[in-house]
């Protein structure tokens, strides 16, 4: 595609030799406009005919200021990319966010499942690796090609409703922040205070997937599947169990999604000042935003996954032998610091970054493809019934 823009540009130049740069410049512009729109055009077929091509197939002939004034006309019927989200309702962001979500985590989950083995506290000799493709390798060598993607089924039924409640809040708040905060422009203190709030609603839906999950993630885990783990742990230590790391959750997550918010939106600041739908934008910006967010978060991972797996060997290591279950954050970090001293509240902490990277990659520019389409197409629909 940049090969044949590139020679359409060139041609484009030659033929106005000579003429008003003005109109050079316009027939330039409008042409990279034109293969936006055949590009969507064939994207469409993944959100159901999104929006419809422009131009048809006897303009690939056309290079002359003709076809490009034809070009600039049909780019005004073209809603600004920036403009958009401003109409956009809740249920495209919800739906959106739902596909993002279910799209990240399902994705890098032989990752997810990685990371989970290399923050426990005391594996098994069996289970301890050197690094993140020693992991994948061994856990597929000894336990079988599907063993990393055991739990995807819980996680994929969380992460749908989570994340559209995450994204449909956030986009909400964002702009209700910033228009008391900062009107008419970007506010830092509202994206992160929008992304805290979207936070809570994101956990709570998640964290009892997150539970079954990481259960099944562990090495030799007892459970047959997402059902026997969902009616064992409900049986052995009640509905609480589900939601016993849901404090240490938000303790991590708050400060993680305030910093990845924060970062993302400054990142397209920075590389997308007007806010065009540019997709390499959207995936480079999100890959850092997780980066930097899930480095600093590690500690609380770490804790956060000894909360959900209550860890056997841990838990019968504990100086405190009449506790059951490990319960709450301070007994969390004591018990990480006890077993693993500084050094362990960083376990997986390469893991964690390499899962992340990717993860919010794919879950920002999968969200912003959906949004852009799903909301184009509801411009169209306005403009035609209002015509």
């Amino acid at each position: 595609m940049e090969a044949d823009a590139f020679v359409r540009k060139r041609r484009m130049t030659t033929e106005t030799t000579g003429g008003d740069p003005g109109v050079a410049g316009a027939s330039a512009g409008a042409e990279v406009r034109w293969l936006g729109g055949r590009f969507w055009g064939v994207s469409e077929s993944i959100v159901g005919s999104l929006t419809p091509r422009i131009g048809g197939e006897t303009e690939l002939q056309n290079v002359g200021c003709t076809c490009s004034f034809q070009d600039a006309q049909a780019e005004d019927f073209e809603p600004d990319y920036e403009a958009l989200p401003r109409g956009a309702s809740t249920s495209t962001h919800m739906l959106a966010g739902a596909v993002a979500g279910i799209m990240e985590h399902c994705v890098m989950f032989p990752i997810d499942c990685v990371k989970t083995r290399m923050q426990s506290l005391q594996p098994d000799p069996a289970a301890r690796y050197r690094n993140v493709m020693d992991a994948l390798r061994r856990i597929v060598a000894t336990e079988g090609v599907w063993r990393p993607l055991r739990g995807l089924n819980a996680t994929a039924i969380g992460a749908g409703p989570a994340h559209a409640l995450y994204f449909a809040s956030y986009e909400k708040l964002k702009k209700t922040l910033s228009d008391v905060i900062h009107p008419g422009a970007n506010s830092h203190v509202a994206n992160g205070a929008a992304g805290c709030v979207a936070t809570l609603l994101h956990d709570a839906a998640m964290n009892p997937a997150e539970v079954v999950k990481q259960r099944m993630q562990m090495y030799n885990s007892p459970y047959r599947g997402v059902l026997d783990c969902v009616r064992a742990v409900w049986q052995k230590e009640g509905p609480a169990a589900f939601y016993r790391s849901y404090t240490t959750q938000l303790t991590m997550n708050v400060p993680f999604q305030a910093l990845h918010f924060m970062t993302y939106e400054h990142l397209q600041e920075l590389l997308n000042p007007h806010r065009q739908y540019n997709p390499s934008s959207h995936m480079l910006s999100g890959a850092l935003a997780g980066a930097i967010a899930a480095a600093a978060t590690t500690p609380l991972d770490v804790c956060k996954t000894l909360l959900n797996t209550q860890e056997s060997q841990a838990l019968s290591s504990s100086s405190h032998g009449a506790h059951r279950h490990i319960s709450g954050l301070a007994h969390a970090f004591r018990t990480v610091y006890r077993l693993g001293g500084l050094r362990g509240f960083f376990k997986g902490v390469q893991a964690r970054i390499i899962y992340q990277m990717p993860s919010t990659a794919i879950s920002w520019s999968v969200y912003e493809f959906f949004k852009y389409g799903l909301t184009k197409r509801q411009h169209k629909k306005r403009k035609t019934h209002g015509g």
